[in-house]
């Protein structure tokens, strides 16, 4: 169940008369892409945990006052330890719960552990550690502003096909080629009003491996999602070289006193 490692706090809370905003983290999958080892989000950059770097990267924008966790099924405990191991602001409540056996589940019990207060949601991948804190108060700023979805995003710098599938390494024949000024690179956080984020989840049940971006589960419902400006340091880590170009981010912010 859930586990509040802080009491609860909301003198410095921006907007504190509309509710406070939560950012939920899912991170109980295992990011098989990036080779054996730990599961994804314990994997380290410049010596800390991913989870870590995504969990203060919430934290650091000052209209986040709650930060949900959720960790694979059985390492809840694993993941208090990790926060309670690492500095954190106080003024930021962290709870931990144990998630589900897709992202969709695992979000889905973040949001059912937030607390009462709580009116609108972030929801943030743990494998996008170096999102930047103007990329997260933008879309917190836009929530609170009437929208009920929003989505940071990106231009796509090349040309995007698209194909019918072939297993095996087969040729993969070409449907059509979209145009690419009408296309974005979504990011995370994106946010929510709680109670469409909720709405959503009840709506439609996990299918296969389930969904893996909450913005378009609020599609469904025929409701609005707008855009906002993305960053590219908020890149997923998912690959090795990935996790080579977030390395040098993480080191260039270091050299430069931004991180």
């Amino acid at each position: 169940m859930s586990d509040v490692t802080r009491p609860a706090t909301t003198g410095d809370t921006p907007g504190g008369s509309r509710g406070r905003t939560a950012a939920v983290i899912p991170a109980a999958g295992r990011g098989v892409r990036l080779g054996p080892g730990a599961p994804k989000a314990l994997r380290t950059l410049g010596g800390i945990p991913m989870l870590i770097h995504a969990v203060r990267a919430m934290a650091r924008s000052r209209a986040v006052g709650v930060v949900v966790v959720v960790a694979p099924p059985d390492g809840a405990a694993e993941v208090r330890n990790l926060l309670d191991e690492h500095a954190l602001p106080e003024r930021t409540d962290f709870l931990v719960v144990p998630g589900g056996e897709t992202r969709q589940e695992s979000v889905r019990l973040g949001l059912e552990a937030l607390p009462a207060d709580v009116t609108s949601v972030l929801v943030h991948d743990a494998a996008r550690p170096l999102v930047p804190v103007d990329t997260v108060d933008a879309v917190v700023e836009a929530v609170r502003d009437g929208a009920p979805a929003v989505v940071p995003a990106l231009p796509l710098a090349d040309t995007v096909k698209e194909v019918e599938p072939r297993t095996g390494g087969e040729p993969e024949p070409v449907v059509a080629t979209p145009e690419r000024a009408r296309l974005r690179a979504v990011q995370t956080p994106q946010g929510f009003d709680r109670e469409t984020l909720l709405r959503a989840h009840e709506k439609t049940a996990v299918s296969g491996e389930g969904a893996t971006d909450d913005a378009g589960l609020v599609e469904l419902l025929g409701v609005p999602v707008v855009l906002v400006p993305g960053h590219e340091e908020a890149f997923k880590v998912t690959r090795p070289l990935d996790l080579v170009l977030a390395e040098a981010v993480l080191a260039r912010r270091r050299a430069t006193d931004a991180y």
